[in-house]
């Protein structure tokens, strides 16, 4: 099992659609849905952060970047 997390939640995230911890059977799976959250929230949902995806163990972390 894979897991995807938010490190900190922005009032934008929390009216997100994103669930702040996610898992998956595969570890693509979960890449894919952390690479795409952290892409969506900052180019296109978040007007104030950008947002990072990184790998931790076998999971993976959306970091709030100011």
């Amino acid at each position: 099992m894979f897991k995807v997390s938010m490190e900190k939640e922005c009032t934008c995230f929390k009216r997100s659609k994103f669930l702040s911890e996610q898992k998956f059977q595969t570890q693509e799976e979960a890449h894919e849905v952390a690479t795409l959250m952290a892409k969506e929230m900052t180019r296109d949902f978040c007007k104030n952060h950008a947002f990072c995806a990184i790998k931790e163990d076998d999971d993976y972390i959306i970091l709030l970047m100011s």
